[in-house]
């Protein structure tokens, strides 16, 4: 029997505005991972992009104490998983092996970590990762091109638009007209590349927009303006490669006026419904829906997928896929399939034999051609 560890690394923190929700995921991560099943070495990602180990690494990136850390890089060598230290001798940088990595749990949301750049890195240096692949995570990162994609599998989304920093800073009134010709007030106007809620403004009147448009640019070049509704909102649970499940669905109920990052992380008066408080009928159609959509945009691992649920017409609509969903201890993905009989470590265990089952699928496609002419 083999019982040789898995040698995992768990990658946190990075060049994003989710930076901190990232610290508090990957607590919740490396506090459930079995230390008879892996060798873990934790690596954190400072907010200028440096890749840091050592002892008491969390608690040291949360209070931006990096002296003591070691720095450490991955190189771009298919065949060569080790895990490398980057030191300063007599001014110049070397490198020596740390240790050699079978697969990297990325526990990094937004930029840099979940919108497929960290992937293509993963991809170039030949190792196992959980989640997504580029494809995947890039078009579910930009909400505009996904919800572009959306509308051409005719899933339902609601009016949106998409602008440029460029446009609001250039052009301001024509993209107040163009964001005003979306729907009637309210409008929501969020970065099109981030999550946790970084730089939403749900807007009521033409100054709310103004603001928000400014506030939004801050964090992306890409902006997306939508539709406002008097919403229920329900996420489900997607977990798989190949062959995807959904678990039951759950409803989010804000505090406050909507789903706000401080509603998310800060305050703790949001209510979480589990299972969602819809018909049989409903849950469903929207599970049905949610491994449809996680196809259509070639998820694997995992990805929580969001639906905004009208309170008047009871339709529903597409809102977003997050492939690398929070974990923190409040979070909806790991609590969703909790309800559905996966255990939160058992989760973290499923997400791992997936990324290798990945690679080891991936390790069959053929790079090399040579013509027999």
């Amino acid at each position: 029997m083999d019982t040789k560890k898995i040698q995992l690394a768990v990658l946190f923190g990075g060049r994003s505005g989710e930076h901190e929700v990232s610290l508090m995921s990957a607590t919740s991560v490396l506090s459930v991972l079995d230390n008879e099943r892996y060798d873990i070495t934790p690596i954190g990602i400072t907010e200028d992009g440096v890749w840091l180990t050592g002892e008491d690494i969390l608690q040291k990136m949360q209070n931006r104490n990096y002296a003591s850390l070691t720095r450490v890089t991955l190189l771009p060598n298919p065949g060569d998983s080790s895990l490398y230290q980057i030191e300063d001798i007599d001014g110049k940088q070397t490198l020596s092996p740390v240790t050699a990595l079978d697969v990297i749990f990325p526990v990094l949301h937004g930029t840099f970590g979940e919108d497929g750049t960290l992937q293509g890195y993963l991809e170039i240096c030949d190792i196992a990762y959980v989640g997504a692949g580029v494809l995947g995570a890039s078009v579910a990162m930009d909400k505009g091109l996904f919800k572009d994609i959306m509308r051409q599998y005719q899933f339902p989304v609601l009016n949106y638009t998409v602008v440029t920093r460029t446009m609001i800073e250039n052009n301001p009134n024509n993209t107040i007209h163009e964001a005003e010709m979306v729907s009637d007030y309210p409008l929501f106007i969020k970065p099109a590349n981030l999550g946790s809620s970084v730089g939403i403004t749900k807007c009521y009147n033409r100054s709310d927009l103004y603001e928000g448009l400014h506030f939004a640019a801050l964090y992306d070049r890409r902006v997306i303006i939508e539709q406002g509704i008097n919403a229920r909102e329900i996420e489900i649970s997607v977990l798989g490669n190949e062959d995807p499940k959904a678990s039951v669905p759950g409803e989010i109920v804000p505090a406050e006026d909507f789903y706000s990052y401080d509603a998310k992380y800060v305050n703790d008066n949001s209510e979480l419904v589990i299972p969602a408080r819809i018909s049989e009928e409903t849950i469903e159609e929207l599970r049905i829906l949610a491994v449809e959509i996680y196809k259509a945009i070639d998820c694997a691992g995992m990805a929580r997928v969001d639906f905004l649920f009208d309170k008047e017409s009871n339709r529903y609509y597409v809102c977003e896929v997050n492939t690398i969903p929070g974990f923190t201890n409040i979070s909806m993905y790991p609590k969703l399939w909790d309800a559905s009989g996966l255990p939160y470590a058992s989760l973290i265990d499923e997400l791992i034999k997936l990324a290798l089952e990945r690679k080891a699928q991936k390790d069959n496609t053929e790079h090399k051609f040579r013509s027999n002419a």
